[in-house]
């Protein structure tokens, strides 16, 4: 076998089953071994944000790595801002680079750059390849590595892909997370013991099923709030499940909430800071002086973390102790009239099947949603973690391919859907499952917000023309169609509702756009 088939051979026999791709002239027999390896699934992204971002969204449903093919360090560079927005997530993506063959490359051609230095912004685990012989052991070390929560990225020179290869046997050594720390465990019991009003803030793996029923236990047992990160890479929510705060934006908002606690246990999520650096000059949001706790590790599965700390409280939480916790059916009624933000949110929130996928980057607009979330019909969120705008639409293609059987619904900022408009092609080549909803204000609403929270509050033409979107209006509905994306504008929430029902009913992607008030 060639490298380059050593590379997909190995990843196929460790469960990877797509790849995401924009190759280019050094990635050739990456393209050609995908004939002969016929267990990996080859994806178009026609563009490399598209690709990591799709990796993205597949690995934050699935829990296991999408490869990504991207082309020299260019290509790398142009996928870089979501490979950001996975590495916030924690997400396992493996990176697959092609690099001028060995030769070729001390003499400076035109696309050679620093490629390493580079891939080390977002990668928690990398290495540039010597030999095709090496690279059944390289690919078998990236995908351990990605199952972390963390990108792996490979540097392959075009000539080790294509060299033959001396391997004959590919050997899996099995993954596994690093052991509950007992003593960690142990410390944290007594601090949410002994506090008066403690707080539990989840992350990562704690926020899926079955971990949010340990949580739930927890909060049972001892009167703890349940709280979640502003941005978390995926939470389950619905009916039956416990009813967790979201730690607010903005600074002022979230030490107000967090100033009542006297103690704070922490389970798949680092302390939270601050989005920006703000006049007011806060960093941590959590009060000062106020003890807290990590349980888990970044080489630790969070979620048997938190089942252990649970269990070491006791019992399980009788069925009477949980109802009160649990939240209850509160679909909000279908809104008529204005479409405004509030009553998009609202006829999504009224209208989603059971079990859907929700995107969420509407930014402004999509705040809305959180209202309703905990009290609808089960169902999954994926959130924009490492504000890196443009992810949203290839966040909802990777979603779809990972579960082609469960709707995906896009909340999509207008602005932030131009930065990978290119991913409704592939949502329409693939048939995904996506329904997206452009949220569109055409403004950047966000910068206005924050200009105005910094004092600037006489803003002239000149610079209100960087934040709107109107001189040309984005025709989103010729843009969808050209993509292969059948699509529409409405004004009106009756409108809204009626198109939205419409695209549930019907497979494979479309686009409303939603013309807001």
């Amino acid at each position: 076998m060639t490298g380059a088939e050593i590379i997909f051979t190995t990843a196929a026999k460790a469960g990877v089953e797509i790849c995401l791709a924009n190759p280019g002239t050094t990635e050739l027999a990456l393209v050609a071994a995908l004939d002969n390896v016929r267990d990996i699934r080859p994806v178009l992204g026609l563009f490399e944000g598209v690709c990591t971002g799709a990796a993205d969204g597949y690995g934050r449903i699935r829990q296991k790595p999408a490869l990504t093919v991207l082309h020299l360090g260019p290509g790398f560079a142009n996928g870089i801002a979501n490979l950001h927005n996975a590495r916030r997530a924690r997400t396992p993506v493996v990176n697959i680079i092609g690099e001028h063959t060995t030769w070729i490359k001390p003499y400076d051609p035109p696309l050679n750059m620093d490629i390493a230095s580079l891939a080390g912004t977002v990668s928690g685990w990398q290495k540039e390849n010597t030999s095709a012989d090496q690279l059944a052991g390289d690919t078998i070390e990236a995908v351990n590595a990605s199952y972390y929560g963390q990108i792996a990225t490979m540097i392959v020179p075009a000539d080790c892909q294509s060299a033959n290869s001396k391997t004959e046997s590919i050997t899996l050594p099995e993954f596994q997370f690093d052991a509950v720390d007992e003593a960690i465990i142990a410390r944290a019991r007594t601090l949410i013991r002994q506090a008066k009003k403690p707080s539990l803030i989840l992350g990562g793996r704690t926020l899926r099923l079955p971990a949010l029923a340990w949580a739930a236990d927890i909060k049972a047992k001892t009167g703890c709030d349940l709280m979640m990160m502003t941005f978390p890479a995926y939470f389950d929510a619905g009916i039956g499940l416990p009813v967790l705060k979201r730690i607010p934006y903005f600074p002022g908002e979230a030490q107000k909430l967090l100033a009542g606690y006297d103690a704070f246990v922490l389970a798949g999520a680092a302390e939270p800071v601050a989005f920006f650096g703000y006049a007011s000059g806060t960093t941590s949001l959590l009060p000062e002086n106020v003890s807290r706790i990590r349980v888990d590790t970044d080489r630790q599965d969070a979620g048997v973390v938190l089942q252990a700390l649970a269990q070491s409280l006791g019992p399980s939480a009788a069925k009477s102790e949980l109802h009160p916790i649990l939240a209850e059916c509160a679909i909000p009624p279908l809104p008529a009239g204005a479409l405004n933000a509030r009553t998009m949110c609202a006829a999504i929130a009224a209208l989603q099947p059971e079990h859907c996928i929700v995107v969420d980057e509407g930014v402004s607009s999509g705040a809305f949603y959180y209202t309703h979330s905990p009290y609808l019909k089960p169902y999954s969120h994926l959130t924009l973690t490492g504000g890196a705008i443009g992810m949203g639409m290839p966040l909802a293609l990777g979603a779809a391919l990972a579960a082609p059987d469960r709707q995906v619904i896009d909340i999509q900022a207008d602005g932030s859907a131009m930065y990978t408009l290119q991913a409704l092609w592939s949502q329409a080549r693939e048939k995904a499952n996506v329904i997206t909803v452009i949220c569109s204000n055409r403004t950047y609403f966000t910068i206005e917000l924050e200009c105005l929270r910094a004092g600037y509050k006489t803003l002239g033409d000149r610079a209100k023309s960087l934040m709107h979107l109107n001189n040309p209006a984005l025709d989103w509905v010729s843009l969808s169609r050209g993509m292969g994306v059948p699509a529409c504008a409405v004004n009106t929430a009756e409108a809204f509702i009626g198109v939205f029902q419409a695209a549930l009913n019907e497979p494979g992607p479309y686009l409303i756009e939603a013309i807001l008030e």
